[in-house]
């Protein structure tokens, strides 16, 4: 988020295992449905992000992961423990806001970035 952007905070989080997605709810009345896929490849860890925007990895072939479950880390944070054992990634709320409110960008250059590899969903 921007640094003018007013500080945001969830009001409900829920975690919907069998449609593999969490939806997060915003005091500012925003609602995002976050599928698990796109978390897990947009993770907030060093292994996903690197240490700069020259260092983040594709990651492929997690089409098919889970949410295993759901970690509050203080105030601020979840950890998201994947089916695949990913869960090294802090999504701190404004983490959460951001993919939600750019997810159709985001997504389109996780799609594309897999295109231009070579590599799958599967």
């Amino acid at each position: 988020m921007s640094e003018a952007a007013p500080r945001v905070w969830p009001v409900e989080i829920k975690l919907k295992k069998s449609e593999r997605n969490l939806t997060v709810t915003f005091d500012d009345g925003k609602v995002f449905v976050l599928a698990a896929e796109y978390l897990r490849v947009e993770s907030p860890s060093a292994e996903v992000q690197g240490h700069g925007l020259a260092q983040k990895t594709t990651v492929a072939g997690k089409r098919n992961v889970t949410i295993e479950r759901l970690e509050p880390v203080g105030n601020y944070a979840l950890r998201i423990i994947f089916g695949d054992g990913h869960d090294s990634g802090l999504f701190t709320w404004d983490t959460l806001y951001r993919l939600g409110r750019d997810h159709d960008q985001i997504w389109a250059d996780y799609i594309a970035a897999l295109t231009d590899k070579n590599l799958s969903r599967d």
